[in-house]
Formats: C-alpha cells, sequence, structure tokens
C-alpha cells in the first residue's frame, strides 16, 4: 500500500512537472510571435523599450527569486539561523540603491547593456576586458541555479541529477532563442505566480504542524538563541563563535555586489522611461522581501523537525527545502511546491543567459563586426545556445551550489562594483585607473582563497584557527576602488584626456 502511494505521488510530482514545462514553453513561443522579436536587435535584447512597469517588476522580482535564492534561504534558515540568512535583506537593500542611484542614470542614456557607459568612456577593448568577469559571473550564477534545481528533482522524484538539469536547460534556452526578453518576461509573470502560489500554500501548513507561530517562533528561538534574530544585538557581539566582521562582509557583498549584473540593467534598460526603471527596481525590492518569506518558515520548520523519527535520517542543509516539500506538506501543496522551484530556476536561468549573451554581442561582437541587424540577431542567437551549453555542463560537473554562488558573487563585487560606480559618477576616470583597479581587484581577492579554484588563503587574512580575521572581500573591493581613483587622477592629462573622451564618445554613438 505504502509502495502503491509512493508510485502515485511520483508520477503526480511527474506529470505536474511536464504541465509546468508545457505551459512554460508554449507561452514564451506565443508571446515570441507575437511580439517578432527577429526584426532587432533591441527587441532582443531590451524589448525595444516597451516592457510595461507591471511586467517589468514581476521579471524583475523573479529573476532575482530564483532556485539559489529561495534553496538558499530555506538552507540558511534552517542551518545557520536568521542572522546568516542575509540574502532577501541585502539583495532588497541592492535593488533599492540601485533604482535610487543607478537605474535612472543608465535609462537616461539609452544605453542596451551594462557595458555601455564602459565602452562610451574607455572603448571597445576596456569594455570587452570588463566584459570576463560579467560573463563569469552570470554563467556561475546560471550553473549554481541548475545546480540547485538538479537536488530538488532529485530529491523529490528520484530522478537522476544529470536529467533534471537537461531537461530545464533545455526548455529555458529554447524560448529564450525563441523570443528574448519579451519570452523571458512573459514566463517570468507566470513563473512568479508559480512561486509565490507553490511555496505560499506550503506555510499554513508548516506552522499549524508546529503548533501555530508563537509555538513555532518560541521553539526557534530557543534552538538558535541570539542568530534566531535579522540582524546582530548585544548577545550575538559578545558571542565566541559570532564574527560581526564576516557577517558585515558577506552583507556588503550581497548590497553593492548585487547592483553590477548585465541581467539587473537589462530590465533597467528595458524600462519605458527612466522614472519607471528607477520605479520598477524599487518595488523589485519589495517582492524580493514578501518572497523570502516562505522559504524562511520552511527552513525554520525543517529546524524544529525530528527527522529522525520521521525518516530515519536528518537532510543535509543543501536539501532541506525540497525534503519539507516531500515529507511535511500535503501532497498537493507538494507538487505545486516543486512547481515552484522549477519556476524559480527557469526565472532566472532564462534571464542570465540572455544577458551574457547580449553583452557579448552588443559590446564584444558588435563593435568588429558592425552594425548589421542581421549578423547581431544571429549572433544573439548562437551565443544564448552556447553560454546555455556551458552553463549547464558546468552545473553537471559541479555540484556545490555554495562554491559556484560565492565565486560569481565575489568577482561582481569586488571588481565590477567599483568600476560601474566610477565611469557613472567619477569624471576624471580614465582607461589607466579602470585597469589599474581591474588587475588590483582580481589578484587581491585571489589572495583570500578560492576554494573551488583550490586555492588557499594567504596567512595575512587568517586568524590563529585558520578563519578571516578580517572583511576581506569588501578591503578588496576598496582596494579597487581606490586605485581606480588615484591611478586616474595621477595619469590625467586634460587635454589629451577630454581629446580621447569625445573620439570615444562619437565613435560609440556612431
Amino acid at each position: 500500500m505504502a509502495q502503491w502511494e509512493g508510485n502515485l505521488m511520483t508520477s503526480a510530482y511527474i506529470i505536474g512537472t511536464i504541465v509546468f514545462y508545457l505551459v512554460t514553453f508554449l507561452l514564451g513561443y506565443w508571446v515570441a510571435n507575437k511580439k517578432d522579436s527577429s526584426k532587432s536587435a533591441e527587441t532582443m535584447f531590451v524589448g525595444n523599450r516597451k516592457i510595461p512597469l507591471f511586467v517589468g517588476v514581476f521579471t524583475m522580482t523573479a529573476t532575482w527569486v530564483g532556485g539559489g535564492y529561495i534553496n538558499g534561504t530555506a538552507e540558511a534558515s534552517f542551518g545557520s539561523g536568521l542572522l546568516w540568512t542575509q540574502a532577501p535583506w541585502g539583495y532588497a537593500c541592492s535593488l533599492l540603491l540601485g533604482g535610487l542611484f543607478f537605474a535612472k542614470k543608465m535609462r537616461e542614456e539609452n544605453y542596451v547593456t551594462m557595458l555601455d557607459p564602459f565602452e562610451k568612456k574607455y572603448g571597445a577593448k576596456v569594455s570587452g576586458l570588463l566584459f570576463i568577469p560579467a560573463l563569469i559571473g552570470e554563467v556561475f550564477w546560471s550553473a549554481a541555479i541548475l545546480t540547485a534545481l538538479g537536488y530538488t528533482f532529485s530529491t523529490i522524484l528520484e530522478i537522476p541529477f544529470s536529467v533534471a538539469i537537461l531537461t530545464s536547460a533545455a526548455i529555458a534556452i529554447s524560448y529564450t532563442l525563441l523570443g528574448g526578453l519579451w519570452s523571458v518576461a512573459a514566463t517570468d509573470v507566470a513563473q512568479l505566480v508559480f512561486i509565490g502560489l507553490g511555496l505560499g500554500l506550503a506555510v499554513p501548513a508548516l506552522i499549524n504542524a508546529a503548533g501555530g507561530w508563537d509555538t513555532m517562533w518560541s521553539s526557534y528561538q530557543s534552538a538558535f538563541g541570539y542568530a534566531a534574530k535579522l540582524f546582530p544585538d548585544k548577545d550575538a557581539l559578545k558571542a565566541a563563535d559570532f564574527s560581526l566582521s564576516t557577517w558585515l562582509d558577506f552583507g556588503l557583498l550581497l548590497v553593492f555586489g548585487g547592483i553590477p549584473w548585465g541581467v539587473y540593467f537589462q530590465r533597467v534598460l528595458s524600462a519605458r522611461s527612466p522614472q519607471a526603471a528607477k520605479n520598477l527596481s524599487i518595488l523589485a525590492a519589495v517582492g524580493c522581501i514578501l518572497l523570502a518569506i516562505p522559504p524562511m518558515i520552511i527552513g525554520m520548520a525543517a529546524k524544529l523537525t525530528d527527522w529522525n523519527s520521521l525518516i530515519g535520517f536528518t537532510p543535509e542543509s543543501a536539501m532541506i527545502l525540497p525534503a519539507v516539500l516531500k515529507y511535511l506538506v500535503p501532497p498537493v501543496v507538494s507538487v505545486l511546491g516543486l512547481s515552484a522551484v522549477a519556476a524559480a530556476v527557469m526565472s532566472s536561468i532564462d534571464s542570465s543567459i540572455l544577458s551574457a549573451s547580449s553583452m557579448f554581442v552588443w559590446n564584444v561582437y558588435r563593435p568588429i563586426r558592425g552594425h548589421s541587424e542581421k549578423k547581431l540577431l544571429l549572433a544573439s542567437k548562437l551565443t544564448i545556445l552556447i553560454i546555455g551549453c556551458i552553463a549547464t555542463a558546468l552545473a553537471l560537473s559541479v555540484r556545490s551550489v555554495y562554491d559556484l554562488w560565492f565565486f560569481c558573487s565575489d568577482l561582481v563585487y569586488v571588481i565590477l562594483f567599483p568600476q560601474l560606480l566610477m565611469v557613472i559618477y567619477f569624471k576624471q576616470v580614465n582607461v589607466k585607473g579602470a585597469v589599474a583597479g581591474l588587475i588590483l581587484g582580481f589578484c587581491l581577492r585571489l589572495t583570500g582563497g578560492f576554494s573551488l579554484l583550490g586555492i588557499p588563503s594567504l596567512s595575512f587574512w587568517l586568524d590563529s584557527s585558520g578563519n578571516l580575521a578580517y572583511p576581506m572581500r569588501t578591503i578588496a573591493m576598496l582596494a579597487t576602488l581606490l586605485s581606480i581613483i588615484l591611478v586616474s587622477l595621477a595619469t590625467r592629462s586634460n587635454a589629451g584626456e577630454k581629446s580621447k573622451a569625445n573620439r570615444l564618445a562619437t565613435s560609440y554613438r556612431g
């Protein structure tokens, strides 16, 4: 009887997943035909700047609330406490600051990608150089998202890890190829509804099973102590096992490192006006906070569950969200929850692949091969396919979501954020300063170690216990920022720089 019920549930999961993927693909295909994204590269990349505010808010929120976001939030609240569940408020602050200080300025210039201000200021060569960390960030983020989905599907459906990744990647790449940003944005709206519905329905069941919210919260506080709060208090600061510098380092990485992403500016630049660009970023910050609540509660409920009595073992932290969906909620909610995870992954993977393709075609290929719409569109479709395949191959070979996420986030925070800040707000910045900052930031960050590449941290970063003693990422970012400023000021030649800037701006417009 139990085996029959298990087979029935597995069949329901598979049918639900097939229906979700079919709806997603057909919606993307329908929008691609309706909007005819094959007309121009600008339509492909930024939807011809006609994305409505409502759709823009949904696609921005859905892009940030990806598989890594909801899996990671549940994992952190289960394994480390709310104190270390920093992604929800970190990314919300990132979207808020991006809207206030970057979105409107970028949209006013009618840029097509995040790299356009670099190309305008420094020329195509330096812009192409800065494309490298941007590409690495997008590709590794895509791989991390697919990895999270693979874990979820293999846990709930008990299907091979590779099958889940290959199927999801193939669907996302297909409709992105067909319709560009319009297909991505339209499917994001549907996917966000799946996420909210699927995870939201799990919350009442979990709270009820825990004996109500008051009982659940009290038990969680007892389990984690000072770490049950979102921000450190005096008890946390006195604790021997809490590092304020590490907490701040990761928090600042999320806040400022969440801004310089091509996928973020693709949505900003697709808005109908500069003010709309600002508004959609700010409103998406609210969406990110709201959609973090279900996975946080899922992690809290999992912490209070006697897993040994339920299934005979305690799941790993990375597997906690699929485990909760499989064992702690009603069957219908479980099926919808799986669709929510798949939706979260699809809403981020398609956006990331399109963003990386757009930056390559517009800022690397176009300056070399010219402005032919036919060539740009052909190159964009080919690049979407190649980048999608690279991200899929990484997801199949590197199983650590944690390592993938931090590898790409560190590069974006340390290298790209200071570069973007300076090119927009520091008029005296020049090519030498930009290159100096790029080299120093990359080398300094390497000294902090990269576990993914097997690079250890140098001793001057470590305390007597072998842990990081300083906010290494933030120090590297500030060093990059200062080097850009100092080298630019030291090497500036007013007449020469002004003439060069005029030539580059003229070339960019042409």
